[in-house]
């Protein structure tokens, strides 16, 4: 088991709440200071997505590309084929939403090492309602030969995250809501590229998050355990390249697998724990998230609530799957 440690006001009215992209904000700038070829540019939205801290601290090293989304990713592969280290950032509905095709031909295809920012992504964006809750690029980006995926769990993570693809010399996305989220990691929690994390040990069904999910497993296996049902939660902040083997581990031990996402279920976090389960491991899979549909216009608690994506709604959700299926145990 990874030593992982959980922030000791997790469930208390001190937890700290924070957006993601302000720990994106802190590891950019934390970046540019560590490497002078680091580099950003923006669609427009510096403030919103956190890219302000740099611009004022480094503004020879910022773009400003306006609301041009395939400009913006067309001139960050041209700045990283020139030996600079380039963070792209927008709205994930636009970036990559609306530029996939620029992010392969010119990013993904050549192995540029562009840092690609998807701020204000799922449902959690709130009333901006559907057209702004990008939903569908986990699967947009896993699916991209050499593109990195991260889904950070709180702001915490999101800046050693931001700091660990400043280094690592390959096409990189970063997906980060908009809302103040619980931070359930410290200081001292580990962060690599590659390794997911098991918070919680269990044996009667592995829970498996990503981004704002995580928090809302490990509320979920707490009121689990108060139903008798012993659950063991299991980060994975990088979606590509998966922990195949934490995740088979896992699913080895307790014979039962939900997934939960704030994101579409097929071809996301889902869809990726479903194929390496097929492939290696068949295991019993519920997969938690947006089921084929889209969102809608709501404060981000309402949309929650609604789309039963709450450790509340979860729990029962998993208690009636784990009653309902027995567990696979491979000899």
């Amino acid at each position: 088991m990874n030593e992982y440690p959980l922030n000791p006001d997790l469930f208390s009215d001190k937890v700290k709440m924070e957006p993601i992209r302000a720990g994106f904000g802190r590891g950019l700038k934390a970046a540019g200071e560590a490497d002078d070829k680091v580099v950003a540019l923006c669609a427009d939205l510096t403030e919103s997505t956190q890219v302000e801290l740099f611009r004022q601290t480094f503004p020879d090293r910022f773009v400003e590309t306006g609301i041009s989304e395939q400009n913006l990713v067309t001139v960050a592969s041209g700045l990283a084929m020139a030996g600079k280290v380039a963070f792209a950032s927008g709205y994930a509905a636009f970036s990559p939403g609306r530029n996939w095709e620029q992010i392969k031909t010119t990013i993904a295809l050549n192995d540029q090492p562009v840092k690609i920012i998807g701020s204000h992504a799922g449902i959690s964006v709130g009333p901006d309602g559907a057209t702004h809750q990008m939903l569908e690029d986990i699967a947009l980006m896993r699916v991209m030969p050499n593109m990195i995926v991260i889904v950070p769990g709180d702001s915490i993570e999101a800046e050693k995250a931001t700091l660990a693809i400043a280094k690592n010399n390959k096409p990189s996305y970063l997906r980060m809501c908009r809302e103040k989220t619980p931070i359930f990691s410290t200081e001292e929690s580990p962060f690599e590229i590659g390794v997911a994390y098991i918070l919680r040990e269990g044996h009667d069904v592995s829970l498996i998050g990503t981004g704002t999910m995580t928090y809302q497993l490990l509320s979920a296996a707490r009121i689990l355990a108060g139903q008798g049902i012993n659950a063991e939660v299991v980060h994975v902040p990088t979606i590509k390249p998966l922990d195949r083997e934490i995740i088979l581990a896992s699913a080895h031990k307790t014979g039962r697998v939900v997934t939960a996402e704030e994101a579409q279920i097929a071809g996301g976090l889902g869809g990726a724990v479903a194929e390496l389960l097929g492939e290696k491991l068949p295991t019993p899979i519920l997969r938690l998230g947006m089921q084929d549909r889209y969102g809608e216009s709501g404060t981000p608690a309402e949309l929650f609530d609604f789309f039963g994506l709450t450790g509340e709604y979860i729990a029962d959700k998993v208690a009636d799957f784990v009653r309902d299926t027995p567990q696979y145990h491979r000899d």
